[in-house]
């Protein structure tokens, strides 16, 4: 009995086989009979303009903290904020008293170095005296000069006050600048570019900037310095423009656009529509004719053009058969009916 309950038992687990077996060999075949009708292209190359699009923000193209290195009361402050200022306009005024006591030192040795010079002329005098003396007299007249500096403190170039931390007779201990000084006449920005373009960005090249608050404008800027080398980690490497800004029209941490023409070169373009989305991932794919059947193939997309839109991929060729109609019923293998 045992004996023909296991033998039942094993005709049934074979037929279940074979019946999943013709199932699947069914789905295959049903696959492989599959024709869907869809209408190709052929692609060819376009001439385009390369033209580079970057978001960044404006920057002073230059600016200094003022802060003396001399800590003490503030005698006087010339400016406030939005001040325009020239260069070597006077800013601040700091207690003198270290400068006043450092001329008086320097008055007394200066006196004792003309006498001991004219004492070493006559023989009265050692040279080491007078080699002593006058290192002391040439420390001196360094030290006023940095004194002078740090008291009288003057505008290292034309700008504009952007800040005022301080009023007069307070105390400056150096934690924070007394003024922000900016120059707004001439603005800079840093641009990222990938690296496959680096190539071609040359210095002096021409940049068309705008910006959102000034829709109907645009700014000619130029390139000022291409950094030397690339960031490993975004493969990208750094641009930074020059905008002259005489009308005073745009202002540091304005956010702007920076387009860049980098002449014209041959690339493959398709209708937009041909190109599809994988769903849930940023990954872009189109179809071509593979002798018949389906072929899928992830590209990458470039500039737009209307309504076309520029294709990369090392898989694809000029001649090559792109499906534009019928391609979102496609899956890799299917056979293809090509109309007209």
């Amino acid at each position: 009995m045992n004996k023909i309950f296991r033998t039942i038992t094993a005709i049934l687990i074979i037929s279940f086989f074979v019946s999943c077996s013709d199932k699947k060999a069914e789905v295959v075949e049903k696959k492989q009979e599959t024709v869907e009708t869809v209408k190709t292209q052929v692609l060819t190359s376009d001439t385009i303009v390369r033209i580079l699009e970057f978001p960044t923000t404006l920057q002073a193209y230059q600016q200094m903290k003022v802060s003396p290195s001399l800590t003490g009361t503030i005698e006087h402050i010339y400016v406030d904020v939005s001040s325009r200022v020239s260069e070597g306009q006077l800013l601040v005024r700091m207690d003198q008293n270290q400068l006043n006591t450092a001329k008086i030192n320097f008055s007394s040795v200066q006196v004792e170095l003309d006498r001991v010079e004219k004492l070493k002329t006559s023989g009265s005098a050692s040279q080491q005296s007078y080699d002593k003396l006058k290192a002391q007299y040439d420390q001196l007249k360094q030290s006023i000069s940095f004194l002078e500096r740090n008291t009288f403190v003057k505008a290292p170039f034309a700008g504009v006050i952007a800040a005022k931390n301080y009023e007069d007779g307070e105390m400056y201990a150096g934690q924070m600048p007394i003024l922000h000084l900016m120059q707004i006449n001439n603005l800079k920005a840093l641009i990222n570019i990938p690296e496959s373009y680096f190539p071609f960005v040359k210095s002096g090249m021409k940049v068309n900037v705008r910006s959102d608050v000034y829709p109907d404008k645009n700014f000619s800027a130029t390139i000022a310095t291409i950094y030397p080398t690339v960031d490993p980690a975004s493969h990208n490497f750094q641009v930074e423009i020059k905008l002259p800004n005489s009308s005073l029209l745009m202002r540091p941490g304005m956010f702007v656009y920076a387009t860049l023409a980098l002449g014209k070169e041959k690339t493959l373009t398709v209708p937009s529509q041909a190109v599809l989305k994988l769903q849930g991932s940023n990954e872009r794919y189109i179809f071509i004719n593979d002798g018949g059947v389906a072929k899928n193939i992830k590209v990458t997309l470039g500039q737009r053009f209307d309504d076309k839109i520029e294709i990369i991929s090392d898989e694809i060729k000029e001649g090559d058969e792109i499906v534009i109609v019928g391609q979102a019923r496609l899956s890799d293998g299917v056979k293809l009916n090509v109309i007209q």
